[in-house]
């Protein structure tokens, strides 16, 4: 298939936001696509090669593009004169279709290029190690873009540089794959399903394509592909999970640790985050000892991987573990920062799914499957009646060091990939007026002053906009920051520097510096009000008019683990606006 055909659909996605014209572009575009080419696409438009636990990445600098589009340029002022263009438009990729511009005028002949050819490239790339591996990735880039039009050196480069910003959330392509090949859009639910139990798209768009939405109906839990986690509501109190829920629930510790899900058959044991990346390097001793506790001949189960005080057992806080997030000496770090791995669900036992039994069937097989020692725990579950048991287990919790409660439905099964209330979190922060601490994007920065000089001394930070795929600003955060914090966040955040603002921000305040939308930050304020300035909610509660948080302050905890797709939504600080307006109604009303 031809990459001008795709080339041409990103260039007509690029120029719109309305999710019916994306859904409609996309769906012309499937309904031209062989079969074998459509997963190809697929992982092309989320600007992935392969899905995301496979960690295949591309790893190519600007600097590296730059040196490529010059050598495909073929003129010895080339580097010149993209960097000037690269300066005024801040889109390497579209200064490249200018610079290319004028080759594409004096070359007499242009061989096509098929997307098969540039996904291959882009693989072998990414796959490339050893000796002179720069030299070898500009060969093959400059032997791309000699042979692509400007249009199609667009987006060769913006693939190549992770810059591909089409607003395309993953529902929009399910819709178009629904539509295109089974003609029902509703068919979206049928798909979704299939994606949370295996984590990749582009199987699911293959499946469709070759099977239709009968294939999709088959889709199955496969060992060692993530299954896409359950997510839970908020409370506040215990009064309010009585109300969303009933009279008789189980209640676990939330620990402060991460989230792992562990898929073990024999002695083989893979570890994926909460975002679905690999993270079995990181715990060596997991792969170790957790298989000699289960009993199962192939198992997928939760956990949450928490630092503990050896001398004690007492658990630590979660930057403890993130020492842990290292490529050298790990073992050094395991003896350092030792762990307990602490189960609360099991997905899949013995070949079987156990995504329909209900939390009450779940557990009681988990805690047959995983037996307990010094390192592997049953999370502590009780069941609770009324707001004194919730109290109680409360408190328990807290002073065993974890973060609050995890309150769950006994009668439902496992949703995967899905938010709802029949898991709720009530953590100690949720006690304050706010009722909530938010996990924000950071988006841009302010350089600091006096002490802060040589840091971002204010972050500008933003809520996730699930329709719309785009960050919206809700705040700006100064305080709360130790000079440690500021010297850590500075060094994630400044190789993610940006010259001009990535599109799927939405601020209509400016930042000293912008930063590409990839690093979560915990943030607790004092409420939040209505803001002509900040984006997040923009017309939801009042035309004109976002939501802002007020008197934000950074707890401490930067979320390596978390995806910026699943930051607080706009959705949720809308629920705690309303929650937080009720409160002060009723408390008038006293």
């Amino acid at each position: 298939m031809e990459f001008s055909i795709l080339a041409d659909s990103f260039n007509k996605m690029e120029s719109t936001r309305k999710r019916l014209e994306l859904t409609q572009y996309l769906v012309e575009l499937f309904e031209k696509t062989p079969q074998d080419v459509i997963a190809k696409i697929v992982y092309l438009l989320q600007g992935k090669l392969r899905p995301d636990f496979e960690g295949v990445e591309l790893g190519v600098a600007e600097r590296l593009a730059i040196g490529a589009i010059a050598k495909s340029a073929g003129t010895d002022e080339a580097i010149k004169k993209i960097e000037n263009e690269y300066k005024k438009c801040g889109d390497l990729g579209h200064a490249a279709s200018i610079i290319l511009e004028q080759k594409e005028q004096t070359t007499f002949m242009v061989q096509d290029i098929t997307i098969e050819r540039v996904y291959d490239t882009l693989f072998t790339i990414a796959e490339l190690e050893g000796m002179k591996t720069q030299n070898r990735k500009m060969v093959y880039i400059a032997g791309l873009l000699n042979d692509a039009s400007p249009v199609e050196a667009k987006f060769i480069l913006k693939l190549l540089l992770g810059t591909l910003r089409l607003g395309v959330a993953e529902n929009t392509v399910m819709d178009a794959l629904a539509i295109a090949f089974s003609g029902d859009k509703e068919n979206r639910k049928i798909l979704q399903y299939a994606y949370n139990v295996s984590s990749d798209l582009g199987k699911v768009a293959e499946t469709i394509a070759s099977k239709g939405i009968d294939g999709i109906k088959e889709f199955e839990i496969i060992l060692f592909n993530p299954i896409r986690p359950m997510l839970a509501d908020r409370v506040k109190s215990e009064k309010e999970a009585i109300e969303k829920i009933g009279n008789e629930f189980a209640a676990e510790y939330k620990l402060d640790g991460e989230r792992v899900q562990l898929h073990i058959e024999g002695n083989k044991v893979v570890l994926f985050s909460r975002s679905l990346e690999n993270i079995s390097s990181y715990y060596p001793d997991i792969i170790e000892k957790i298989p000699k506790t289960i009993h199962a001949d192939n198992v997928i189960l939760e956990a949450e991987a928490v630092a503990i005080n050896e001398n004690t057992g007492e658990f630590l806080p979660f930057q403890e573990l993130m020492h842990r997030r290292r490529k050298y000496k790990i073992e050094k770090a395991v003896t350092q920062y030792p762990i307990t791995v602490n189960f609360f669900d099991i997905l899949y036992c013995n070949g079987k799914s156990c995504l329909e039994l209900n939390y009450k069937e779940r557990r009681e097989k988990l805690e047959k499957v995983v037996s307990e020692d010094d390192y592997a725990k049953h999370i502590p579950m009780t069941i609770v009646k009324n707001e004194n048991d919730i109290e109680e287990f409360f408190e328990n919790s807290i002073n065993a060091g974890s973060e609050g409660l995890m309150l769950k439905i006994l009668d439902k099964p496992y949703r995967a990939g899905s938010r709802g209330s029949h898991w709720l979190k009530l953590k100690r922060e949720y006690q304050n007026e706010l009722g909530d601490s938010l996990d924000l994007v950071v988006i841009g920065g302010y350089f600091g002053k006096g002490r802060r000089t040589g840091n971002y001394g204010t972050l500008l930070l933003a809520t996730y906009e699930e329709d719309e795929d785009t960050f919206t600003s809700i705040c700006k955060v100064g305080t709360g920051f130790s000079d440690e914090s500021l010297d850590q966040l500075y060094q994630i955040l400044h190789p993610k520097v940006t010259i001009k603002k990535n599109p799927r921000i939405d601020s209509e305040m400016e930042a000293d510096v912008w930063f590409e939308p990839e690093l979560v930050i915990e943030i607790v304020a004092s409420d939040i009000t209505l803001s002509p300035i900040h984006q997040a909610a923009k017309n939801k509660i009042r035309k004109d008019t976002g939501l802002a948080l007020r008197f934000p302050k950074f707890t401490g905890k930067i979320r390596m683990e978390k995806a910026v797709e699943d930051a607080s939504t706009n959705e949720e600080v809308i629920t705690l606006f309303k929650g937080q307006n009720k409160i002060a109604h009723d408390k008038n009303l006293m």
